[in-house]
């Protein structure tokens, strides 16, 4: 998906270089410096994920044409997702940055897709409420402006009159209409996620690669959370 038609031969060009793994898809960006898309790529990832990701930041180099010495800057998405994504987007995130000397936000995967799914202008980000799966049977709740909440098999979000929900990999487990808006939600993330990206640049936000944590949903069993991460799993998967 490109919004740059003229990506190609531009080497030199300062960019953001934008990794998000916390969903089904691994997603690969490059942005301008004000957030701008200028292309994304994006796969299933299949449990793939340190397979795939490092050949496609290679093949977003090869489609765009851009050149890693005009890398400005680094988004990687926090999650909240499964362990072997996000440890392995994070990771990557991580060390291209320490590799390179260059600066690195976090930008949480549901907060970017709660931004994406109000840029369709289906709801305002306050009455949106974001699933996200947990496992096989439970689900995470997200609201703008709030902790995400987990919500455990069978059980459903509280809902305001006015409320929108957005089911994010879970069909067959979400009404209708609310997977075909997180389909919508997945559709915008790349973008979503390297204008919030972007913003927190500009405004000095960046931060230590070594404090940047991920949101985890779930934990394989006899791995725990440390060093502030955040875990919700509770028993087997």
């Amino acid at each position: 998906m490109s919004t740059d038609s003229t990506a190609a031969g531009t080497a030199g060009r300062r960019w953001l270089l934008a990794i998000d793994t916390g969903t089904s898809r691994i997603v690969v960006a490059a942005g301008e410096v004000d957030g701008r898309l200028i292309e994304a790529l994006d796969w299933p990832a299949g449990h793939r994920h340190g397979e795939r990701l490092l050949p496609g930041l290679e093949e977003l180099l090869a489609v765009t044409g851009l050149d890693r010495a005009g890398l400005a800057g680094i988004v990687v998405g926090t999650g909240p997702g499964a362990f072997t994504g996000l440890r392995v987007g994070l990771a990557t995130a991580k060390t291209l940055a320490h590799a390179s000397g260059i600066p690195i936000v976090g930008v949480g995967t549901g907060e970017a897709l709660a931004h994406a799914a109000a840029g369709t202008g289906e709801a305002p980000p306050a009455t949106l409420v974001l699933l996200l799966p947990a496992g096989p049977r439970d689900r995470v709740e997200l609201r703008v402006g709030h902790e995400p909440r987990l919500l455990p098999g069978g059980m459903e979000p509280a809902l305001g009159p006015g409320d929108a929900v957005v089911a994010v990999d879970l069909a067959g487990r979400a009404p209708e209409a609310a997977v075909a808006r997180g389909e919508l939600a997945l559709a915008g993330l790349p973008a979503a996620i390297v204008r919030l990206g972007a913003a927190r640049l500009a405004a000095g936000a960046a931060e230590d690669p070594a404090g940047l944590v991920p949101e985890y949903v779930s934990l394989p069993r006899g791995v725990r959370a440390t060093g502030g991460e955040i875990e919700w799993s509770h028993g087997p998967r």
